[in-house]
């Protein structure tokens, strides 16, 4: 799989791209403690960069989609070296009062990782992201079928641009080009 350049656009041209990039990122320490949003159009590939990435952290079971809870919590390991995560979808958010209402602003200020799916639904409430990916299919191609909890990745190549808000997001940028 490619690294980042330093424009840091990468593509990958299948799941096992896409698998690898989770692993790479899985593996830097700063990710436990990171924000990261996913941008892309439906059937993009951002759920499945997901449930690599949590693959890859060491969550083990069915790892559902929260397009309708919102948020689905995960954990990796017991005790005080336990990886909280929180894999929010905001497809389906409407209303700031929400954030507030689901205590939202509270599991964004404690410690563990958040990603976070179409955060452009929930502007303005969300914190500035530690590193930001907006997945994109290649020109004229299309996703080979709608997207789904049970669905994989569709073959189709995605170009994937990397961009940092923070300076941890800065750092893993940096790891991920090395």
């Amino acid at each position: 799989m490619p690294h980042p350049t330093p424009a840091e656009l990468i593509r990958w041209t299948c799941e096992a791209d896409t698998a690898a990039f989770a692993q790479r990122l899985a593996a830097l320490p700063g990710v436990r403690n990171a924000f990261i949003e996913l941008h892309g159009d439906l059937g993009a590939g951002k759920t499945t960069l997901v449930r690599h990435l949590l693959r890859a952290l060491g969550v083990s079971g069915r790892i559902k989609s929260p397009t309708y809870a919102v948020v689905e919590p995960h954990q990796v390991g017991q005790g005080d070296n336990a990886l909280r995560i929180w894999h929010f979808d905001f497809y389906r958010f409407n209303d700031p009062r929400e954030w507030e209402d689901a205590g939202f602003r509270d599991l964004f200020a404690s410690p563990g990782l958040k990603l976070a799916e179409w955060p452009e639904k929930a502007a303005g409430v969300l914190p500035v992201a530690d590193l930001v990916l907006t997945l994109t299919l290649d020109e004229g191609q299309a996703p080979d079928a709608p997207p789904s909890d049970d669905l994989e990745l569709p073959p189709a190549p995605r170009q994937v641009h990397l961009s940092a808000g923070t300076p941890l997001g800065h750092g893993l940028l940096e790891a991920l080009r090395a």
